[in-house]
């Protein structure tokens, strides 16, 4: 007989043997799933971002399908409806969240902080962090690269070709967060989405004083306390020459917003300029 015949058959009764095997061991270990499993996962987007803290929407969808509780298991990208159904497929109580968004705590654009070094290594922000302070001469601020645009599963997040800064596209945030995770220098912040979508914050996370960080960014917090001395709420804090405006406090007067010299606290909804005076 032909070597090669040999081998043939013995290869193929290598090939019968092994799927025998499998076959025998799937059917002795055969575990059957849950059908709510599947269920629960179509409602889910898919997206496996982790903002859940499960591994994934499958992960997700296991945990909720055993879970005595859904106090702990909420996914953002799926929404307040999709969990109210899933609640009903387990026969659990659904737990209410307030819909959370990103903000960039960031606003310096070109013309607010203009290019001072080049960069010709790879386009990351990871690794042009880990290098050097980035090409301004902000150390805190934005650097440009667009990580936060890759890191997002929503198609939320595109960068501004004029301004050089991420743009949120608050129609598709979830609020996963895997933008905040993917900056290198933290400047993306989860926040409430706010009655009819309107927030106020602080778009800056420069803690040099007034004077350096105005000379790093003109849109810089320059830490005055102007803003938390008008807010009426007490929803507003100075710590390290930064301002910060706690959005469970903040009832939305946009007092602060016409009161800072440097325009670095921004909002969803157009607010007339006043005269502040020194």
């Amino acid at each position: 007989m032909s070597p090669i015949i040999i081998a043939i058959l013995i290869l193929g009764g290598i090939g019968i043997l092994s799927a025998l095997i499998l076959f025998i061991v799937s059917k002795r270990f055969y575990v059957e799933e849950d059908p709510r499993i599947e269920q629960i996962e179509g409602l889910l987007p898919g997206a496996n971002c982790g903002s859940c803290g499960r591994s994934g929407c499958h992960d997700f969808a296991c945990a909720c399908a055993t879970a005595d509780s859904l106090d702990n298991l909420m996914c953002p990208g799926a929404g307040e409806e999709a969990m109210g159904k899933i609640a009903e497929i387990v026969g659990l109580t659904a737990v209410a969240a307030k819909p959370m968004v990103a903000v960039l705590r960031c606003n310096g654009s070109c013309e607010n902080r203009p290019t001072t070094s080049n960069y010709d290594g790879p386009r990351s922000c990871a690794i042009l962090s880990s290098l050097s302070a980035g090409t301004t001469d902000c150390p805190y601020g934005c650097l440009g690269c667009g990580d936060c645009v890759g890191a997002c599963r929503f198609g939320a997040l595109h960068m501004d070709p004029v301004t050089g800064l991420p743009v949120v596209d608050y129609d598709k945030c979830t609020g996963c967060g895997a933008c905040a995770k993917a900056c290198p220098r933290h400047i993306f912040e989860l926040r409430a989405k706010g009655p009819k979508g309107l927030r106020v914050w602080v778009a800056c996370a420069n803690k040099d004083r007034g004077a350096q960080a105005r000379k790093e960014c003109s849109a810089a917090c320059i830490g005055c306390g102007k803003c938390q001395k008008v807010c009426p709420f007490e929803a507003i804090t100075v710590a390290d020459n930064l301002a910060y405006i706690d959005f469970e406090k903040c009832r939305l007067c946009h007092k602060c917003v016409a009161e800072c010299p440097t325009k670095a606290i921004h909002t969803t909804r157009i607010v007339k300029e006043t005269k502040v005076t020194e």
